[in-house]
Order: C-alpha cells, then sequence, then structure tokens
C-alpha cells in the first residue's frame, strides 16, 4: 500500500497504515528506545536510562510498556533482589530497522 491510495480518501488519519504507524512508534522517546535497543541488542532498564539522559524514570516505564503492549519490545524479568529486567527488540520491531536506517541516511544528507 502507498500514500497515493489514500489520497482524497482520508477521512481520519487513524485510519491508514501511516496513523497506526504513527501511533505505535511516535512521541518523543519511542525512537529513540527502539535505536538503543536495536545497538545493544538486550539492555537493561537502567542502562537505557543513562543513554537516554534526559527522560525521566516514569516516562521510560511508561514508553517501555507501550512499546511491549504494541509488541515491539521483549521485557525479561529475572526473579532476584533487586529486580533485574532486560529488554529487547521483538521480530517485529527488527522489522522497522531498514526505515530506521533509511531515516539516519537522512539525517547524514541533511544535517547543517
Amino acid at each position: 500500500m502507498s500514500m497515493a491510495e489514500y489520497k482524497g480518501k482520508v477521512k481520519n488519519i487513524q485510519d491508514t497504515p501511516f496513523g497506526y504507524t504513527v501511533s505505535v512508534i511516535g512521541g518523543k522517546w519511542k525512537m529513540v528506545i527502539l535505536y538503543l535497543l536495536a545497538e545493544g541488542q538486550t539492555v537493561r532498564f537502567n542502562d537505557l536510562k543513562r543513554q537516554i539522559g534526559a527522560i525521566t524514570y516514569k516516562m521510560l516505564s511508561s514508553q517501555l510498556k507501550e512499546l511491549e503492549a504494541d509488541g515491539l519490545v521483549n521485557r525479561k524479568e529475572y526473579p532476584q533482589v533487586p529486580p533485574k529486567v532486560e529488554y529487547s527488540l521483538t521480530a517485529k520491531a527488527e522489522s522497522l530497522l531498514p526505515i530506521m536506517e533509511e531515516l539516519c541516511e537522512w539525517g547524514v544528507k541533511n544535517q547543517p
């Protein structure tokens, strides 16, 4: 499907594949989290927090829960004290990696 198929027919952007995609990966932090998980394979919560820096613990937790609910992130919890939780990409999220690579290439070409 392409955007051309929807030209003049869109009543609600959420009803399009583009709208669905934006609802899943949209927002300030989701793409950043996916990028870091793609680089690190399996990453612990505090490592993600450290790498992102400006995000609060509450926001990181919320974004990870949303990504997990949408099937983009795996969460593995180890029964130990202190708790150990690791996050990784699902196959569904890995299918986004070529698109993220294209975004990076766009950035290389257009960044001042």
